[in-house]
């Protein structure tokens, strides 16, 4: 099948961009059944988003003390009351017991 390079509009800034025949060829080899709604500069942010990468947020991490050892620890959520938290150690030796 012959792709010819088609203008599409983003849906997130409303700019026009080509998808191009390469770019189409691609997508049928990977099976993709849909045209990109976004131009590839909306696509690059919003895959930074995703990652994380490029934005330079960091995830919130919270202050817990772990109910194995008492260790001074971090997680990434935030510890709700009567819940045990451990840390990363404790965490990884009590995950291994249980298999």
């Amino acid at each position: 099948m012959a792709f010819q390079d088609k203008t599409l509009q983003c849906s997130d800034c409303g700019t026009s961009f080509t998808f191009t025949a390469a770019e189409q060829e691609f997508f049928q080899s990977k099976g993709y059944t849909n045209e990109p709604k976004r131009c590839p500069t909306c696509r690059q942010a919003r895959k930074a988003e995703r990652t994380g990468a490029g934005g330079g947020k960091s995830r919130q991490m919270y202050p817990a003390v772990c109910a194995e050892c008492g260790k001074e620890t971090e997680v990434p959520f935030e510890p709700r009351e009567g819940r045990p938290v451990y840390c990363s150690e404790c965490f990884n030796k009590i995950r291994a017991n249980r298999n």
